[in-house]
């Protein structure tokens, strides 16, 4: 019997012993971790949509496949693009015509303006001569040398006179305005050219646009375009994904993120790897809850409301020397573990001081 209870005694203190070093562990990593499985894998992913519509002719990449920057991608029927370029250089050329029209009938202008002004030179000639004749005549006259006639004759021909400078002087006022509206006209003109080739600049942008290029580097995923397919612009035909440049969010309780650093170290194990460790960092905090972000946030102001305790997502970045970084999926489950040494700024800290852009340097005081 009493080696029974001494056994039943000893096996206590051992199932004693493993719980307190179990929980003297737990309490340990508690501290000196905060942990989440809350977490997943997610990249900037670029979705490629037309910016022109027609009709698709070639598609040059396939799913899964890895593309560069500028790599074509898909091609549309260039027809329509190519016509609207053909019709607006066209109208380029009509406006130059019109232009050059225009000059050669204010060079006319211009010659037309001189010989109405060398008419009134000769006008006034004309009339200082008939001034000085009228003049003599009277004066012949007067002495019963001329008679009355010649008088007369001499006083209309001055008359005349008058009348072929007031005529002449009329027309060079007129050719003064007609150049003045060709100089009107000449302005209309240029602006047109300039207007065609503003046409024709975004004809060939529009043609250009046939050819879809690949914005980034990565891998083409949600491909739905098809060949023949009608695409219109901003719909989206396809997705590259950077997976070079992927990080992890991890949603924290909001009981964790008081502890939570930027630049605190972070072990990252995903169940795709079979629990490989990849490491990162604290790089960011979301500015709101996950609730806040949702389609149709949470209504508080209820009477039924019970306290959930809320999730804050982290961003964490990837170091770029961990191997299997290129291998993460965006969307892959992933668990986050954060070390609580060292770090920079807290949650808190960045809550109660939000950075904000600096103002630009005031200038010189006014006088």
């Amino acid at each position: 019997m009493l080696a029974k209870r001494l056994l039943r005694i000893g096996i206590a203190l051992i199932v004693l012993a493993g719980v307190g070093v179990g929980g003297l562990y737990w309490w340990r990593d508690k501290q000196a971790f905060e942990k989440t499985d809350n977490a997943y894998v997610a990249a900037e992913t670029v979705e490629v949509a037309p910016q022109i519509e027609g009709y698709v002719t070639d598609i040059l990449v396939t799913d899964n496949q890895t593309v560069i920057p500028g790599q074509v991608l898909v091609r549309l029927d260039p027809v329509d693009a190519q016509n609207r370029l053909n019709q607006a250089a066209a109208n380029v050329d009509v406006a130059h015509a019109g232009v050059s029209s225009v000059a050669d009938r204010s060079a006319t202008e211009e010659a037309m303006i001189a010989q109405r002004q060398a008419a009134i030179v000769r006008a006034q000639a004309a009339v200082e001569q008939a001034r000085l004749e009228l003049e003599r005549y009277k004066a012949l006259v007067s002495r019963g040398a001329a008679t009355q006639q010649q008088l007369q004759l001499a006083t209309a021909n001055a008359a005349s006179t008058a009348a072929s400078l007031t005529e002449a002087e009329a027309a060079l006022e007129a050719e003064k305005r007609t150049r003045a509206a060709l100089g009107s006209t000449q302005s209309q003109t240029q602006a047109q050219v300039q207007a065609a080739q503003a046409l024709v600049a975004q004809a060939r942008t529009s043609l250009d646009r046939t050819i879809i290029r690949a914005p980034v580097g990565g891998v083409i995923g949600a491909r739905t375009v098809r060949q023949g397919q009608y695409v219109r612009p901003g719909a989206p035909i396809l997705a590259i994904v950077p997976l070079g440049q992927t990080y992890v969010v991890a949603n924290f309780k909001e009981t964790q993120v008081s502890r939570l650093r930027i630049g605190q170290k972070v072990t990252i194990r995903a169940d795709a790897f079979g629990g490989a460790e990849i490491t990162g960092h604290v790089e960011s905090f979301a500015p709101a809850t996950g609730s806040e972000f949702a389609l149709i946030p949470v209504e508080n102001a209820v009477g039924n409301f019970t306290k959930i305790a809320q999730r804050l997502p982290v961003r964490i970045a990837l170091d770029k020397s961990s191997p299997l970084i290129g291998a993460l999926r965006p969307g892959l489950s992933v668990t986050v573990k954060v070390s609580m040494g060292g770090g920079g700024a807290s949650f808190a800290d960045s809550a109660a001081r939000p950075q904000v852009a600096a103002e630009p340097p005031a200038g010189p005081a006014k006088p």
